[in-house]
């Protein structure tokens, strides 16, 4: 039976060219926000593995697969996704578990992101579209903000928080920040005063929480309000520049969002660190070896040509049991977010690039209504 929250729906077919101007200014997102790393990614994508001292790069779509499915992980170390989730949490979470603990805490999580929470979750996003849709009509929408007003309501619904969701947004989005510098790879932070600064956000965050909160509140937080504030404003800029709104339809959204995603990766890199010798795509690797998953080249959205293989449309959401269980929730608001738009045809007039955000995106994406 196919898992419904993997399941890829038919991308759209639009022709290469067409992308061009959209895949040059997405480019400069990554480019503008982490210059040096992408630099290098971008320098050493052609191959699948490459190990630059103990730090092995993963590029290709079949090394990355095998990497999050047959490779063992260190959960919990500095540096990794785990080790950044428990920095913000008290731990036992998705990200820093092992074994069963970990497939069931997946099953638990997948079971509050299904079809049915989805239907439970949608009309508080869709209540926030068609309020703030009407502005570009009328004038200008800024996307940034409109991204965050709808990760707030998204993640307050999602952990039962009452708190204000631009608040809880802005926390979110905070706290993933100061995880993030230890999170990616480069330079890291040192000194008591760079613990303080993260424990400070941590504790913003779990301030507006529910009383008690679940340790798995924080992460679905940091993960919906900062892979959402990332996605959204990115696929619509994309799709104004590649002419794609005259595309958009109820029967071509959901495969229109799920090739978007692919083609902006917003979660980029997977860090990752080796907790046994092994092998990958053939090359040795050690324990305590630092393994960087590039999501984007796996997906292949590097590439002028559309990707055939499911694998690689996947790949932007993981893989197998490291797979994030709210594909089909993302999918569902940025197709969402694609028809209230399409009728405008907006077109974009500003764009800054955020320097400071957890994942390459915009600081500010305005647009105006286009030409019908």
């Amino acid at each position: 039976m196919t898992d419904p929250m993997t399941a890829q729906p038919p991308a759209p077919a639009f022709p290469p060219a067409a992308a061009r101007r959209a895949r040059r200014r997405d480019r400069r997102v990554y480019l503008r926000s982490h210059p040096l790393l992408f630099a290098l990614l971008a320098a050493t994508r052609r191959r699948p593995v490459v190990r630059l001292g103990r730090t092995v790069l993963v590029h290709g779509t079949d090394a990355y697969r095998e990497a999050l499915t047959k490779v063992p992980l260190d959960r919990t170390a500095p540096g990794t996704t785990g080790g950044a989730a428990a920095e913000l949490t008290v731990g036992g979470l998705l990200f820093d578990q092992d074994g069963a603990e970990h497939r069931n805490a997946r099953r638990a999580l997948a079971g509050g992101l299904d079809t049915a929470a989805q239907q439970r979750i949608r009309p508080h996003w869709q209540a926030v579209l068609a309020t703030r849709v009407p502005d570009v009509a009328a004038g200008e929408l800024e996307l940034v903000a409109l991204a965050r007003e709808l990760a707030g309501v998204t993640a307050a619904a999602l952990t039962g928080a009452q708190s204000c969701p631009h608040r809880l947004a802005h926390a979110a989005a905070e706290a993933a920040a100061h995880a993030a510098r230890d999170h990616l790879p480069g330079p890291r932070r040192r000194g008591p005063d760079a613990a303080a600064a993260t424990v400070a956000a941590a504790a913003r965050l779990a301030a507006l929480l529910p009383d008690a909160p679940d340790a798995r509140d924080a992460m679905v937080a940091v993960a919906a309000v900062n892979t959402t504030v990332a996605a959204l404003p990115r696929a619509v800029a994309w799709c104004a520049d590649a002419g794609l709104w005259p595309t958009v339809s109820e029967a071509t959204a959901p495969g229109l969002a799920a090739e978007l995603l692919r083609l902006t990766a917003p979660s980029p890199l997977l860090p990752r660190v080796a907790a046994a010798d092994t092998t990958l795509a053939g090359h040795p690797v050690r324990a305590g070896d630092r393994l960087v998953l590039v999501a984007r080249h796996a997906a292949r959205a590097h590439r002028r040509s559309p990707a055939e293989d499911p694998a690689a449309t996947q790949a932007v959401f993981g893989a197998g049991p490291h797979a994030c269980p709210g594909a089909g929730l993302a999918r569902t608001l940025l197709a969402d977010l694609l028809l209230g738009l399409a009728p405008h045809r907006p077109v974009v007039t500003r764009a800054r690039v955020d320097r400071r955000s957890a994942l390459p995106g915009y600081a500010e994406l305005t647009v105006r209504r286009g030409r019908s």
